[in-house]
């Protein structure tokens, strides 16, 4: 069984871990006998086994958890449970056991079921990939380790109540922020600010891709995820705590190195939106607050883009650069509809500019061929029934189909044509 571990977000540093055997090691003692209150009460223990940086931890984060030198009492600490099985074993109780020390020391504690996570697989600490739970598994175990973690929270509150104020308890579900995330939206909000080699150098992953197995995508996107949760519990409730085992430590400092990188990026748009516009500190305020509940939104950035464009270009430069992104991130056919000819060879610069006469019966073939967008011949006639071939965002299969005005002509007397992946065409229609 691994040993539980602790990860605490506090200008930049982490520390960590309850220890079963009840014994630190031999290099943590010092450092734990210099720690005041809360710490060297569990320290004593042997609650705690490993921090990660470890500078400050002399200083620094026991004030972090003394009601009367810090400044943010009380503290929030979360550990994770993935609903993996219907019932709490050992395991689960030495981790709430923790978060029940700092809950009786006045701070909120928040256990975490992990309906998402569950449904990757955690890799730590296994030699081969966990057996897939399908949903309705995942959600019954759920239900299950909610009940169980919630009573016993309830016994411990009412039969081991010393008196003293005690923080909160609370049960969350990840579930709840995942359903609501579009795949390509979180990547683009999210997977650019880690890193492959790093992710790859974890102890958990290179063991196993060394294994005969190996290691699915799956279970390598867990660390994403589980770094994704610390995040998202830190800016919604101000967590800078996690209890965790210490085969995590891969996981942990995934979440660490993410925090420090997205506030670091949160902190560039607040400063840019000061800098660069006109803006109200205020407005700037809760465009920030915005950010941070829906990072995928991008509300700053977009909002920055939006003033900076309009005091270098005016308001028509605004509004065209708005239909352009709408047209060529968000396949947006009313956006197309209202562009001018100069706008979509702007947006299109590598794109082939065609002027052509529609005569009756003309079809996706003819214009193909007439604007030298495919090979003559079966190739180019495949490369439509193949579905290589779009017009105006819409694939087109049947080299036999006939324009139709409103559809493959956009109101404005445009098409544009795409071939493959990156090839545009744009044509203009002539007689309408």
């Amino acid at each position: 069984m691994a040993a539980p571990m602790l990860r605490l977000f506090s200008r930049g540093w982490w520390f960590g871990a309850p220890s079963l055997s009840g014994v630190l090691p031999l290099g943590l003692r010092k450092a734990h006998s210099d720690v005041r209150g809360l710490l060297a009460a569990q320290s004593a223990r042997g609650l705690f086994k490993d921090f990660f940086p470890e500078r400050g931890t002399k200083i620094e984060l026991p004030e972090l958890f003394d009601r009367r030198t810090s400044g943010n009492f009380p503290q929030t600490i979360y550990c994770g449970f993935d609903p993996t099985a219907d019932s709490l074993h050992v395991g689960h109780l030495l981790a709430l056991l923790g978060l029940f020390h700092f809950q009786r020391a006045g701070h909120n504690v928040i256990a975490l079921v992990g309906s998402a996570t569950a449904r990757l697989g955690d890799p730590s600490g296994r030699t081969k990939e966990r057996e897939a739970l399908d949903a309705e598994r995942v959600k019954g175990n759920a239900r299950a380790l909610r009940r169980g973690l919630e009573a016993l929270a309830a016994n411990h509150q009412q039969l081991f109540n010393d008196g003293r104020s005690w923080g909160s308890f609370t049960v969350l579900d990840n579930s709840a922020w995942y359903q609501k995330q579009h795949l390509v939206d979180f990547l683009a909000a999210v997977g650019g600010h880690f890193r492959m080699g790093t992710l790859l150098s974890r102890l958990s992953v290179q063991a196993r891709l060394k294994s005969p197995e190996g290691m699915s995508l799956t279970e390598f996107f867990y660390q994403v995820l589980q770094a994704y949760d610390f995040y998202h519990l830190f800016q919604r409730y101000g967590c800078r705590v996690q209890l965790g085992g210490s085969d995590q430590l891969g996981n942990i400092m995934s979440g660490y190195e993410f925090i420090n990188k997205f506030n670091t990026f949160i902190a560039l748009s607040q400063r840019y939106l000061k800098l660069f516009t006109f803006l109200p500190l205020p407005e700037i305020d809760h465009l920030m607050q915005l950010h941070i509940k829906e990072p995928e939104k991008r509300v700053p950035q977009k909002r920055l883009a939006s003033e900076v464009t309009k005091l270098v270009h005016g308001q028509d430069g605004l509004d065209s650069a708005k239909r352009c992104t709408q047209a060529l991130y968000h396949n947006s056919i009313d956006a197309l509809e209202v562009m001018s000819d100069q706008e979509l060879k702007e947006l299109f610069r590598e794109a082939s500019f065609s002027e052509l006469v529609l005569d009756p019966g003309t079809n996706v073939l003819d214009t193909c061929r007439k604007a030298n967008a495919i090979p003559d011949g079966p190739r180019g006639y495949r490369m439509i029934t193949e579905g290589g071939v779009s017009i105006n965002h819409r694939q087109v299969t049947n080299p036999e189909s006939v324009l139709v005005v409103g559809q493959h002509i956009l109101k404005n007397g445009l098409s544009l044509l795409k071939i493959g992946k990156r090839n545009f065409y744009i044509i203009k229609w002539l007689q309408l």
